[in-house]
């Protein structure tokens, strides 16, 4: 069944990334936006003349495809030399620089899009990429080597993040003096005799041992490069503030990329739970994995104090936790530490985490606070690790990850019935069949998640997820005043928890409070600077409530420079065009939605829109209409 539904091809990737884009956009966000489109029309352009794709660009990342390794590399090269000429043209502050890396591998085709190791490899490689500069990985060098436009320059094996062997990097070099030439890529050891191999080696481990010693007086001293709180992308808040990378998975194996994903998110949650600990949610700490960032730049880019970084290795029932937390501000070591458990003691070992922190960045919790942290999971490893794959799989999500994560739920469950938070997941895979299309009763599915979120609550009223998601799924259900109370109670529960503010100002703009759910949306950003496109939305949302159109389109724009194709913020785009005034293009933005989404029916949206304040959806389908949608 899968071959008939997917299609395998050998292809070379080019990814794309711009540096220090949240930087930019905090310092003039319209100029931003409006630098970052042309010069990605300009990168679209390039690639296509060298007969490649783009297959997607979502945000300030561009991913393409070509048939030739040569077109990629040359597309590369001329992508930079493009937009190197179009930056001596700006000013400082608006200069836009962009990290390229490029790879074969082979990859799955679903409809216009890519997905396999061969992607993830090639944007492992562009977060190694100088500002400016192209990685390519050994399959991509074997096939240009010969090329006498440019030099390479040979990096070594990169052992890069969810890829289990190391993968072979080089530079492309363009200076005309090494045109043609491998730097760095001599073997000396195979023509060496035996004694004379295991002198260099013994003379090495020397070498590697006062190197050793050296980094630990560094590591001591603190070699960090200190975060500057004038260049932050946003204000550093009052309370002390933290970002919990994801963890490493040191184990060798991608598939078991879950349970490091899992400890990180358990570490995010628990720390959400203390007062006056400002955390910044999982989607944002998440947009850094696998990605080689300093220290410096997630703390400028997320507007933090704290970072904490770390690993995980499972082994059979053994797992290794290593651990450091950083002052990004004066660049030193808070704490670090190693820890060596049975797997059985991993709920022990998050909590007792989770109170170190705590503990190094000076925050307090109560003996109640304290018995919260340490009731959140299960003591049963196998339901543990169930649920845990079944997050990553609901967070796709598609139909097929969506299926996935039920079963695994209903498995954890069965394994443990009084596990909380498999009921969690079987619920949101419950409302999330409704937005996937893929419910053949969306009455019943949300029923059938209320009543699981319900189930939770009795026993833990104060439950991170489940307090926050009933109050959503009430408001899909038209139940605005069950909605307002239970996301206001679980604000009071879960200040700290960006997903609960979003609820809150979804429930908010349901029943027709779109100043307070304005506000409310700005808090989640903040806690969430780089999470879903779906933000942006509900902020335009909030901004035509109030009749502030011009900001309205600003929020769509921005939904739609991380998801082109997302068809219902085209809609509402459009819908708001016609409102300022620009009906041309509102019906440019309508004709979008046609294409892409053919079967576009304003009958079927006008039923789904959960809107108490009916004038203020007529409005919108109204002007819908006026656009050109039926």
């Amino acid at each position: 069944m899968a071959d008939e539904t997917y299609k395998r091809k050998l292809t070379a990737i080019l990814s794309a990334d711009a540096v220090g884009y949240s930087l930019l956009m905090a310092d003039n966000e319209l100029a931003t936006v409006a630098i970052l489109k042309s010069y990605k029309e300009t990168m679209t352009s390039v690639i296509q003349a060298h007969n490649g794709r783009v297959v997607d660009a979502p945000g300030d990342n561009l991913l393409a495809e070509f048939a030739s390794a040569l077109d990629a590399v040359t597309s590369a090269v001329e992508i930079q030399t493009t937009i190197s000429a179009k930056n001596a043209s700006l000013p400082d502050n608006q200069q836009m620089q962009f990290r390229i890396g490029i790879n074969i591998g082979d990859v799955i085709h679903e409809d216009d899009s890519i997905y396999g190791d061969g992607v993830n490899v090639a944007a492992r490689i562009e977060s190694l990429a100088d500002p400016g500069g192209v990685c390519i990985s050994r399959s991509v060098f074997d096939h240009v080597k010969k090329m006498r436009d440019f030099g390479f320059e040979y990096l070594g094996e990169q052992s890069v993040k969810n890829i289990a062997e190391p993968v072979r990097v080089y530079r492309i070099l363009a200076d005309p003096a090494v045109a043609g030439k491998v730097i760095g890529e001599k073997r000396f050891v195979g023509r060496m005799s035996r004694r004379g191999a295991l002198a260099a080696i013994l003379a090495l481990g020397i070498i590697a041992g006062g190197l050793f010693s050296y980094y630990i007086y560094l590591y001591q001293s603190g070699r960090i490069e200190p975060a500057s709180i004038e260049k932050m992308a946003l204000p550093l808040p009052d309370e002390r503030s933290i970002a919990v990378l994801p963890f490493d998975n040191m184990s060798g194996k991608p598939e078991q990329d879950y349970f490091s994903d899992g400890f990180t998110e358990q570490l995010i949650t628990n720390l959400s739970m203390v007062p006056n600990l400002f955390v910044i949610a999982r989607n944002s700490s998440f947009s850094f994995k696998g990605k080689a960032v300093k220290v410096q730049r997630v703390a400028e880019e997320l507007g933090v104090r704290y970072v904490l970084e770390g690993s995980v290795q499972k082994a059979g029932e053994k797992v290794r936790i290593n651990t450091q937390l950083i002052d990004a501000i004066n660049g030193r070591h808070k704490w670090a530490e190693k820890f060596d458990r049975e797997l059985k003691d991993i709920f022990a070992l998050q909590d007792e985490i989770t109170l170190r922190i705590i503990s190094a960045v000076g925050a307090e919790v109560t003996r109640g606070e304290r018995a919260r942290i340490n009731a959140i999971g299960t003591n049963n490893v196998d339901a543990y690790i169930k649920a845990t794959q079944g997050w990553e799989y609901f967070y796709g999500p598609n139909r097929e990850t969506n299926r996935l994560a039920r079963k695994l739920a209903k498995e954890a469950i069965a394994l443990d019935p009084d596990y909380l938070n498999a009921y969690c997941l079987l619920g949101a895979t419950h409302h999330m069949d409704v937005f996937l299309g893929t419910s053949k009763d969306p009455r019943k599915s949300f029923e059938t998640a209320v009543e699981l979120y319900q189930k939770v609550l009795a026993v833990d009223e104060a439950h991170p997820i489940a307090s926050g998601a009933l109050a959503y799924v009430y408001g899909l259900q038209r139940k605005y005043d069950k909605a307002l109370a239970q996301a206001h109670k679980a604000m009071e529960l879960n200040p700290g928890r960006a997903n609960v503010h979003f609820y809150l100002g979804s429930v908010l703009y349901f029943a027709g409070k779109y100043e307070e759910a304005l506000q409310t949306f700005k808090k989640t950003i903040r806690l969430d600077p780089k999470g879903p496109s779906y933000y942006y939305l509900v902020m335009g949302h909030a901004y035509r409530g109030i009749g502030q159109y011009e900001k309205a389109i600003a929020e769509y724009k921005k939904t739609l420079d991380r998801k082109p194709n997302y068809w219902i913020a085209r809609a509402f785009l459009a819908a708001t065009y016609i409102m300022a005034g620009r009906e041309e293009e509102g019906r440019a933005e309508a004709a979008e939605v046609l294409r892409i989404h053919p079967k576009f029916s304003l009958e079927k949206l006008a039923k789904s829109l959960p809107y108490k304040d009916q004038d203020y959806k007529n409005r919108a389908i109204e002007a819908m209409r006026k656009a050109g949608l039926t």
